[in-house]
């Protein structure tokens, strides 16, 4: 079974998603293979500001399944469960909701052709009434209980909404297909006519596009409370820096006392000789204190991990996970012979020069169970690659062809390729334990493809 899955985000990032489970600790290697052309190197390149800007980790519970995770009854009764259960279960079943939504409208946008597309979206309506129908069966009676439901309630109409809107917006045009884009328009209208009868949104803020646009945002982050998990991120060499900053400044500082005062003890009085002196070994001092403390800090950092993510349940604040993460450049007699071997397998006339980057995350699951209904946590991480982009070239001129005495050029654009070798391997079931190599095509504004090599 597959763990791990590599798939495209948007424009310029790709995202990985793994499945944790109870008590488990597993690791997920990432091995970039560069080409030199693309300009990524020691010297352009900064792990530190490229892991803060470009590399963002999520972690949530999930259910492959969406009939799991139910608003069950028994929270909603006046005699069992409590406020927090109800709205955690609330939670969990809409946050679903809205995955599977997303999801799948993606998925449905990428039909280009009418005869795929109308009655893809039109079975996806259905389902949409069908969840939403079962969201609203369970209705707390309860005054305290109403506004976690209306909330839930109101953003997922909203957000359904939207999404089939712009199925209408983006997907193909066929007027063969009026019917079905009526059946689609219908629900919109249902879905808009039932917050009006709720009252869920004041007039004011549905006439201003941007109001009701951040109202739908704050629900959003109020239906991830309990489901999405908090994050803390520490610095785990941010200690050792300071440490090794301040060795090498005094070992420098020792060594120019040294020197200076072997120059007094040469010079009887104080002479522009003496100061000349003085200004010199002053001056060399602070030419390379920054570069020897530089090298001094790569030397003692390689190799050692540099963050820590822990997760806790936004509810009782307890511990869910740790991630631990390396990340930097590495040279080639650093890749471990499997992955070695992976990437000797490419064809001769893609084994150009390369620069090697290596991103590491070890996950350790501190709880013994999940909530009911549940057996899995989802983390995504997503890499954003637009800080490779920066030194592409836009395109590569013309490609010329004739068709008779007819000669025409059409523009080409420059493409770079990246290597991408993924391992996963657990501690628990040793089946899960993945070796696959991806290769990411890009250009300055897109990824064009990820491809999975056999």
């Amino acid at each position: 079974m597959t763990k791990t899955k590599l798939s495209p985000d948007e424009s310029l990032s790709f995202k990985l998603v793994t499945q944790l489970f109870p008590k488990e600790a597993s690791q997920l290697d990432l091995y970039f293979s560069i080409p030199t052309e693309m300009g990524i190197n020691s010297d352009t390149f900064n792990e530190v500001d490229f892991f803060n800007a470009h590399i963002k980790t999520h972690c949530a519970y999930y259910s492959e399944q969406l009939h799991l995770p139910l608003v069950r009854s028994r929270y909603i009764s006046q005699k069992k469960g409590e406020k927090s259960d109800y709205r955690v279960n609330l939670n969990l079943f809409s946050y679903q909701i809205r995955i599977a939504l997303d999801a799948d409208i993606k998925a449905t946008l990428k039909l280009k052709s009418a005869d795929e597309f109308y009655p893809v979206a039109c079975e996806l309506v259905e389902q949409a009434k069908k969840l939403l129908k079962k969201l609203r069966r369970y209705k707390p009676p309860e005054q305290i209980l109403k506004p976690y439901f209306q909330n839930a309630d109101n953003y997922l109409s909203w957000h359904s909404e939207q999404g089939f809107l712009k199925l209408l917006a983006k997907g193909p045009k066929s007027s063969e297909f009026s019917r079905e884009r009526n059946e689609i328009l219908a629900f919109c209208k249902e879905e808009t006519a039932y917050r009006e009868q709720h009252n869920y949104n004041s007039q004011v803020t549905l006439e201003d596009p941007n109001r009701i646009t951040n109202k739908m945002r704050l629900l959003q982050r109020l239906i991830e409370h309990g489901v999405v998990f908090n994050k803390k991120t520490q610095d785990l060499n941010l200690n050792l820096k300071r440490l090794v900053r301040g060795l090498v400044t005094g070992v420098i500082m020792a060594f120019v006392m040294y020197l200076v005062l072997n120059a007094r003890s040469n010079f009887q009085e104080i002479t522009i000789a003496l100061i000349a002196l003085l200004g010199v070994i002053y001056g060399l001092r602070e030419t390379f204190k920054d570069e020897i403390t530089q090298w001094a800090w790569r030397k003692i950092q390689h190799g050692r991990p540099k963050w820590r993510n822990i997760f806790k349940n936004s509810v009782d604040e307890e511990v869910v996970a740790r991630q631990t993460i390396w990340f930097e450049l590495i040279k080639s007699k650093e890749l471990p012979e499997d992955v070695d071997a992976l990437l000797q397998k490419r064809r001769q006339q893609n084994k150009q020069a390369a620069t090697l980057l290596h991103f590491c995350s070890k996950n350790e699951v501190k709880l013994q169970e999940y909530l009911p209904g549940y057996e899995e946590i989802q983390q995504r991480i997503t890499f954003n690659l637009s800080s490779f982009a920066r030194y592409l070239k836009k395109g590569a001129g013309k490609l010329y062809s004739h068709d008779g005495n007819k000669v025409s050029g059409q523009g080409v654009e420059r493409r770079y390729q990246i290597n991408l070798v993924l391992k996963y391997t657990t501690d628990q079931n040793k089946e899960s334990n993945q070796l696959e190599r991806y290769k990411i095509t890009m250009n300055r504004s897109e990824i064009i493809a990820i491809e999975r090599i056999d």
